[in-house]
Order: structure tokens, then sequence, then C-alpha cells
């Protein structure tokens, strides 16, 4: 089996889901994402800022492709890039931390190790770039697959509450941490990874 991560860029953009192509709820504040939304230019406003993400700051995600098959991905930025973090009660992101928007792997893909290999990979290259941590944004009451990926899942590969809510806690990963990680933490990554579908509305806090 062969398997390669890419930097996500323009150029493979469509490699995603069609799906997630299309969801800009972490890219535009929640005002702007529903404009875009009746607009009919989500898809637009997505390749825009990863346009300008990639111009300003560099790489932002990864693809992931077993036997050149799109399989998964994940999105990563500063929180200055992803205007829907400051929707949430426990903004902001630590100046340390990198936001870990969303990520995923196919059904049939999981169980083979890719989550870890995703999130060490993410691991090295904000290392490289002088960042110490990941943060999250979790859903306390996550019941279906939405963009905000669930606590349960996060806090079983690592992540530490920060700032707690009974809703949306904000979550952290020591980078360096999971450059140890071993095969007892695979299944807990799969499910955290495949828990990503369909954009989610925010509750009433």
């Amino acid at each position: 089996m062969g398997r390669r991560l890419v930097p996500l860029t323009l150029d493979n953009l469509a490699d995603l889901p069609k799906r997630c192509r299309t969801c800009v709820f972490w890219e535009l504040d929640p005002v702007s994402g529903e404009a875009a939304v009746r607009a009919g230019t989500p898809d637009l406003e997505k390749e825009a800022w990863i346009s300008a993400v990639l111009l300003e700051w560099g790489s932002c995600g990864r693809v992931v492709y077993v036997d050149e098959v799109p399989v998964g991905y994940v999105l990563y930025a500063p929180p200055a890039y992803v205007p829907r973090s400051m929707a949430f009660p426990t903004s902001p992101v630590s100046q340390d931390a990198v936001q870990l928007m969303t990520a995923w792997i196919m059904p049939g893909y999981q169980g083979q190790g890719l989550g870890r290999v995703i999130v060490q990979t993410v691991a090295k290259d904000l290392l490289r770039r002088g960042f110490r941590a990941i943060e999250a944004f979790a859903d306390a009451r996550w019941k279906e697959p939405t963009c905000v990926l669930p606590a349960e899942h996060l806090l079983a590969v690592g992540f530490k509450t920060v700032r707690p809510h009974p809703s949306y806690p904000r979550l952290r990963l020591e980078l360096r941490t999971t450059l140890s990680w071993k095969e007892d933490v695979e299944l807990a990554l799969d499910r955290l990874l495949g828990a990503v579908q369909k954009e989610p509305a925010l509750r009433p806090l």
C-alpha cells in the first residue's frame, strides 16, 4: 500500500470531498458564510481563503493519498486566519498555538494508522515553524458528524482542556507529545478523524 501526504494547494483542492470543498464554516465569519451560501459561491470563497493563507503564512493542510486515491485531509491555520474561531465562547486560541480546524479519513481507510501519520506530519510541520501546540474548539455535546470535532475523541488522543465550557471547550495538544505516539492511539484517531462530515449550526450558548 503506497501512501503519501501532500500539502494542500489549489491544485489538489478538488481531491477533498465535495461537501468539504464547498464548506466555509471555519474560513468565514458566520454572517459572511451565510452570505456566501446564499450567493452560491462558497467554493470560490474556499479557494480564495486557501490562496491567501498559502501566500501569507504557508501550508495550511495536508491531503492523504493511498495508492494515488485521496482518502483524507486535515486543515489547520493560526486563528487570525480562522474568522469563525471568534464566534466561540472559549476563544481566543493561545498565541503559541495553531488551530486544528477540521480533519477527515474515508471510512474504508480507517484502522490503518493514517490518523497517527496525519497528526504527526502536522506536528513536525508546525514544530519546524516555531509553534508549540495545536488547539481546537470541541463539541462537548457531539451527537453527529459536523465541522466541530467531538471533545470526547480529542481528549482520547491526548488533548487537554485549557478553557472549559458546557458546549464548546477549547482543547490543547502539546506538539512534542505527538511525535512519540504509538499504535495504541490509532483507533481513537480513526474515530476522531472519521467524525467530520457536515457543517453545523452553532447552538445558542
